[in-house]
């Protein structure tokens, strides 16, 4: 699992990204939260990294 923050999450959209503690970003869609999580600008997030069609993913993220 990799910590961060969330850089930004658009509800419209259903996507944002998240700023690792690690150093990197991460694209994140609605669908890799676990059930009954949403996320904000600024949320404190723990997830683990896939491999998507253009980088980096997170999946399985959820709140700390």
């Amino acid at each position: 699992m990799v910590d961060g923050t969330v850089k930004f999450f658009n509800r419209v959209k259903n996507f944002g990204f998240i700023a690792g503690d690690d150093g990197k970003d991460y694209f994140v869609h609605v669908t890799g939260l676990k059930p009954g999580v949403a996320i904000d600008e600024g949320d404190k997030v723990s997830f683990d990294v896939i491999e998507g069609e253009k980088g980096p993913k997170a999946d399985k993220v959820e709140k700390v």
